[in-house]
């Protein structure tokens, strides 16, 4: 494990993420900001899989902002399974009145305003899969914190897990290796990550796990 003294966001960037609609607890997003502040040292773009209402992104977009980087975020808006009508994280304020459906994009685009960070956010909005077809560039950071089906959560991993550089990271969240704590999709991707041998375990903070992509044949040099 890392013994570097861990980088600490702002009051008002801390302030903006607590305010914000969203699921993570303080300390997991501590953890996902020292990463991302890590991450963005390559000079690489930091990609999150699942936006919802931007509280993770406000952390992102400023670890971004650090750097001089972009903090990239993906999600169709339409909200995950458990989040649709009836569901347990269902939040009938984020449902457009017009359509009948979810729509977390406005609620999305006024996180990032009230935390001044707009311009150091580029908002994809599309599913995982499609999105990761067609992005061809290295990664400094992927975040992943999407569906949680074994679907969503693989295709997730597949489409975004091979564009994390070398010497990037790989942050997943919700890992609950005891199923009485949480599904176990997310907690099976992140045994596949250990598993392909590219990727080394670097912090645990509650479900969220960091891990480091190295070279294939750098445990051979």
């Amino acid at each position: 494990m890392e013994q570097q003294a861990a980088a600490v966001p702002a009051a008002p960037v801390l302030a903006a993420f607590e305010n914000a609609k969203g699921f993570m607890p303080v300390d997991e997003g501590l953890a996902l900001y020292d990463a991302a502040v890590r991450a963005a040292g390559l000079g690489l773009p930091l990609l999150e899989v699942g936006t919802y209402c931007g509280r993770s992104t406000v952390l992102l977009a400023d670890a971004a902002r650090r750097a001089g980087v972009l903090a990239l975020t993906v999600d169709h808006h339409r909200g995950s399974e458990e989040q649709q009508p009836g569901w347990e994280y269902h939040d009938p304020e984020v449902v457009d009145p017009v359509v009948g459906r979810m729509d977390t994009l406005p609620t999305f685009r006024r996180t990032l305003h009230a935390a001044g960070l707009e311009e150091h956010v580029v908002a994809l909005v599309g599913r995982s899969p499609q999105v990761a077809a067609v992005w061809q560039g290295p990664l400094g950071l992927v975040f992943v914190d999407g569906g949680h089906t074994d679907e969503h959560a693989s295709g997730d991993y597949e489409g975004w897990a091979p564009k994390v550089a070398d010497g990037g990271l790989l942050v997943i969240h919700d890992v609950f290796p005891d199923p009485a704590d949480g599904g176990q999709a997310p907690y099976r991707i992140f045994l596949r990550a250990l598993e392909s041998g590219l990727f080394t375990e670097v912090s645990v903070t509650g479900s969220l796990r960091v891990l480091r992509k190295s070279a294939p044949d750098a445990g051979r040099r």
